[in-house]
C-alpha cells in the first residue's frame, strides 16, 4: 500500500472507492464486536475459579477471625505478599476491597476535605486545585477530577513518560497544582514504561505546592505481555532519598490478577501517608473483607504466587495483542495514515490516526458493527484537540473476534483517511 498522504487527487479517489467497497462488504457481515474496555476475558477469570471455593470452613488467619470486624489495615500475610510488587514494606500497605479506583477517589476526597499531612489547609479551601494529566491517559482518572471540579492540565506523554520539561516548569511555578496522575508501567493506553530518569525527576523536582502528590497508579505492575518482566525505579525510595518521603500515593490491585469484581486493592506510601489514610478510612469502615483477603492468601500460596499466575494470563492475552499488531502492520503498513504502540505489557494499544479522523473512525466502526472506546476518552473532558487518538482494548473478546474487529477498524481508518485527504485536496 503506497503512502496515501503522497497521492494525487485522482489516485486518492480510486483508493477511496476501493476502500469504500471493502467497508461496505465488512458492514454487510452484520457482526457485533466490542473493543471498548480493558476487561479480563472469561478464560482469564477461570484461572482464579478456585477462589470461589475458598477459604472453606477454616476462616482463621493468624488467630484472626476473618468473619468479624477489625484489622483495618488488612491481613498481615496478604500485605507481605503484595508489598514487594509495589516496592514498599508490608507495614506501609493498606488492603482495600476490589477497586483501587475507590482508593484513589478517597485519597482525592480526603485531601480536598482535610488536606494531606503536608497541607496547610484542606485543598477545597484553595482558590483552585489543579492536577497534571499526561495524555493520552486514563479516562477514569479524569472523571475523578471532573467530579470535584479539579482543573486538569494536559501534559504530553513521551516514550519515557510525561514530558518532564513541561511538568517541572509547571509545578515549580504554580502552588495550586497539587498532583499528577501516573500509570508508570505499561500505561493506559500507550503501554509506556516510565524511564528511571523520569521517575527520579518526579521524585526530586521542586514544587511550589509543599503538599504536591504523585498519584502513582501502578495498575499493571505485573501484567507482562512478553517473557521480559520489565522493572521500573522504586518511586517510594527515590522520594525518600530526595527529601520528599510523602510525595507518592501508591495504588494497585489484583483486579486483573484474580477476579475483577472480587479482588483486593492496595494503598501504600510513607508511614505518615499510611497513618493519614487509615485515620480518615476509619470513619468510613470498621474493616475490609478479610474473608476475601484470606482466600487470596491461600489461593496465591497454592498456585505458585503472583508471577506464576500472571504467566498463565500472558498465554491468553499475548496472542490477542500479536493479532492486533500483525493486522495493523499488514493492512495499514506504510500507508502514512496511522501509527500505533507496541506495548510489552498492560491491556491497551494506542492507535493514532490522521488529525481530525478519530471520531469518524469510531463512528464508521460502530455503524459496521465494531464498538470502540469513544474518541477523546484518552484526554481530560474528552477533548482531544487533534482528534487523533483511539484506544484499542483486545483483552475481552475471543481471539477470532479480535481478529475480525481489528480488520474492520483498519478498513475504517483507511476510509476516514481517504475522506479527509480528499477534503484537503478539494480545499
Amino acid at each position: 500500500m503506497p503512502n496515501l498522504t503522497t497521492l494525487g487527487a485522482a489516485d486518492l479517489r480510486a483508493a477511496h472507492q476501493d476502500i469504500l467497497h471493502r467497508y461496505q462488504a465488512f458492514a454487510e457481515r452484520k457482526l457485533k464486536l466490542n473493543l471498548t474496555r480493558g476487561k479480563p476475558s472469561s478464560k482469564q477469570l477461570d484461572l482464579s475459579s478456585e477462589l470461589l471455593t475458598l477459604p472453606g470452613a477454616d476462616y482463621l488467619a493468624g488467630g484472626v477471625d476473618t468473619r468479624n470486624y477489625g484489622e483495618l489495615q488488612g491481613l498481615p500475610e496478604l500485605r507481605a505478599q503484595l508489598a514487594p510488587i509495589f516496592g514498599v514494606s508490608s507495614d506501609r500497605v493498606i488492603i482495600g476491597d476490589n477497586a483501587s479506583l475507590a482508593l484513589m477517589h478517597d485519597a482525592v476526597v480526603y485531601s480536598l476535605l482535610k488536606g494531606t499531612v503536608d497541607s496547610d489547609k484542606p485543598w477545597s479551601r484553595e482558590s483552585r486545585v489543579a492536577f497534571l494529566c499526561p495524555v493520552p491517559g486514563y479516562d477514569r482518572h479524569f472523571s475523578i477530577c471532573a467530579q470535584f471540579g479539579i482543573e486538569m492540565i494536559p501534559v504530553p506523554m513521551l516514550d519515557t513518560g510525561p514530558d518532564m520539561a513541561v511538568v517541572e516548569k509547571l509545578v515549580a511555578a504554580d502552588p495550586q497544582i497539587k498532583g499528577i496522575w501516573c500509570v508508570p508501567k505499561y500505561s493506559n493506553p500507550c503501554g509506556t514504561v516510565y524511564s528511571n530518569e523520569t521517575i527520579e525527576r518526579l521524585a526530586k523536582m521542586p514544587t511550589a505546592a509543599r503538599d504536591f502528590r504523585l498519584f502513582w497508579d501502578n495498575a499493571y505492575a505485573v501484567h507482562h505481555l512478553t517473557a521480559e518482566r520489565v522493572e521500573i525505579a522504586n518511586v517510594d525510595e527515590l522520594c525518600a532519598r530526595h527529601g520528599n518521603p510523602n510525595r507518592a500515593f501508591i495504588f494497585g490491585s489484583t483486579s486483573k490478577i484474580t477476579l475483577s469484581i472480587a479482588g483486593v486493592s492496595l494503598f501504600a506510601g510513607s508511614k505518615d501517608n499510611v497513618a493519614w489514610y487509615l485515620k480518615h478510612m476509619s470513619m468510613r469502615t470498621i474493616g475490609g473483607d478479610k474473608v476475601n483477603q484470606l482466600r487470596h492468601i491461600r489461593f496465591l500460596n497454592s498456585n505458585g504466587g503472583v508471577n506464576a499466575l500472571m504467566d498463565r494470563h500472558r498465554a491468553i492475552l499475548a496472542p490477542k495483542f500479536e493479532a492486533v499488531l500483525n493486522i495493523f502492520d499488514k493492512v495499514l503498513g506504510d500507508s502514512g495514515i496511522a501509527k500505533w504502540t507496541r506495548p510489552k505489557g498492560g491491556y491497551f494499544i494506542s492507535l493514532e490516526v490522521l488529525d481530525g479522523c478519530a471520531k469518524q473512525v469510531v463512528k464508521l466502526a460502530k455503524e459496521a458493527g465494531v464498538e470502540l472506546t469513544p474518541a477523546g476518552a484518552t484526554h481530560p473532558l474528552a477533548k482531544d484537540q487533534h482528534d487523533r487518538f483511539i484506544r484499542i482494548a483486545p483483552s475481552f473478546p475471543e481471539l477470532s473476534e479480535v481478529t475480525q474487529a481489528v480488520e474492520g477498524v483498519a478498513v475504517c481508518v483507511f476510509l476516514a483517511a481517504t475522506e479527509k485527504l480528499l477534503q484537503s485536496h478539494a480545499g
